[in-house]
């Protein structure tokens, strides 16, 4: 079971009128919704702990604790918790007030079921997101191993790393599928450090970077003199590599003539470099990376695909990893803030939701860079970074931000701007937008603004 499932989020309903609060939890429930229902706050205070997967919805005038002494004590553990407010007419100055002290919400009385059926299901997405975050935070600081070098809790993630611990001791070749972007190279040097031959060199290739007329002088070295420009001897990838792991990344790339070499070196074991008859042996082992089936290219021989064709390992594209796609931006974030300073921030629900709607065409690469600019550049957002992002010279398509996501992203726009424009005083920002209190505390909470980052 994926560690980052969260259980489903409860309402918690304090009323002491037994009528309001039976009436109210009816509501909820025909929207399938699940309700704890509590007369009086001391029941719920004993039952409230630090991450419980809960919000909660009370009533303002009780006793002998109020709703605005439990809510209170409930921020005080923990600050983020979504807390509603039912107020009476009399209680609405109050209600306002608690809403610079915390409160997500509050409903006048008597309210509208639709109202309390908005309210409560956008404090319940904000829940989620709050609570996937403390469980990822955990999840990243308890990693060891190859867990903390192949992260992530998707099912084929997870088999992935069970395939490179049976792979690494087998001691065969491997090929690895996979789109640009996916970390080929990340697994085939996991596979090298789990084997056998982890004291031995791990060498790298990218085969479609290396000009066809330098290939060979590339894989075999040559001698002093070998061709004009061979002013000494150079020692080859392939004998560099011996008694350690030789990674190909995009070998469909390698010429036919290359590959006839290929295939003869990993059968005899042996070398000849450019210019020499002397034979050198050597103790391989081949990581090949591929972005499509090796066999049903026209390009590449048969013969060689068989010959490294022992063991596969395929890797899933990041927008078919589910939750995995918050959990390694937060990881590249963490990295990004330690290594470069600066403050962690946790994703805004929009950001959040973001992550999970775009496409990744460039997928976990794509992810560590925006991950590293939302990170360096305090005041920016997921959908603003891909709004601008430019794709990396090896990625065929942009995935377009979903319509919602760009309507969202210019409404937080107007907001900052107008912030940042009357230095962080709300009530001018109030004026300016011409918006009720509490709908602007609402959307800066979706947003991820808070009103300090912009005082003089």
């Amino acid at each position: 079971m994926d560690k980052n499932t969260i259980n489903p989020i409860e309402i918690w309903l304090l009323d002491d009128d037994e009528i309001v609060r039976s009436t109210t939890a009816q509501w909820l429930r025909l929207s399938s919704y699940a309700v704890r229902e509590f007369h009086e706050a001391q029941g719920l205070i004993d039952q409230f702990n630090v991450g419980t997967p809960c919000i909660i919805v009370s009533d303002i005038r009780m006793t002998p604790i109020d709703g605005l002494t439990l809510m209170s004590h409930c921020l005080s553990k923990e600050h983020e918790l979504p807390f509603i407010l039912i107020t009476g007419h009399g209680d609405v100055d109050t209600a306002v007030n608690a809403l610079r002290d915390g409160a997500f919400d509050f409903l006048e009385k008597p309210f509208d079921p639709n109202r309390l059926l908005q309210t409560v299901a956008k404090a319940i997405q904000l829940r989620k997101v709050q609570l996937q975050h403390a469980n990822q935070s955990q999840y990243l600081g308890d990693l060891h191993g190859l867990e903390e070098i192949i992260i992530g809790q998707n099912e084929q993630i997870i088999r992935v790393r069970q395939q490179i611990y049976t792979f690494a001791s087998m001691d065969t070749h491997v090929i690895v599928y996979g789109k640009t972007g996916c970390g080929k190279e990340l697994v085939a040097k996991a596979l090298h450090d789990c084997s056998p031959r982890n004291t031995s060199p791990f060498v790298a290739i990218n085969c479609a970077a290396i000009p066809a007329e330098l290939f060979e002088s590339e894989l075999f070295g040559h001698e002093a003199g070998a061709f004009t420009s061979a002013n000494k001897q150079r020692i080859g990838k392939l004998e560099y590599a011996s008694g350690g792991t030789l990674f190909l990344d995009e070998i469909e790339s390698m010429p036919l003539a290359m590959q006839i070499k290929l295939l003869r070196v990993l059968q005899e074991n042996q070398l000849e470099r450019v210019g020499s008859n002397n034979i050198i042996k050597i103790d391989l082992r081949v990581v090949a990376a591929a972005k499509s089936d090796l066999q049903t290219l026209e390009n590449f021989r048969q013969d060689l695909f068989f010959r490294l064709n022992v063991s596969q390992i395929h890797l899933p594209d990041l927008r078919n990893r589910g939750s995995d796609i918050p959990l390694l931006f937060e990881h590249f974030c963490r990295m990004a803030v330690k290594e470069r300073g600066g403050d962690f921030r946790q994703l805004s629900p929009i950001d959040h939701e973001t992550l999970t709607l775009y496409g990744w065409p460039g997928n976990v690469r794509e992810l560590r860079n925006v991950a590293l600019r939302y990170a360096l550049e305090p005041n920016t957002s997921v959908a603003k970074i891909l709004a601008g992002y430019q794709a990396q010279d090896d990625i065929d398509t942009i995935t377009p931000l979903p319509l919602s996501v760009k309507v969202q992203e210019f409404e937080r726009s107007l907001i900052e701007a107008s912030i940042r424009q009357q230095k962080g005083n709300i009530q001018l920002v109030l004026e300016q937008l011409q918006l009720p209190r509490r709908t602007l505390n609402q959307k800066m909470q979706k947003y991820g603004l808070n009103r300090t980052d912009y005082l003089d």
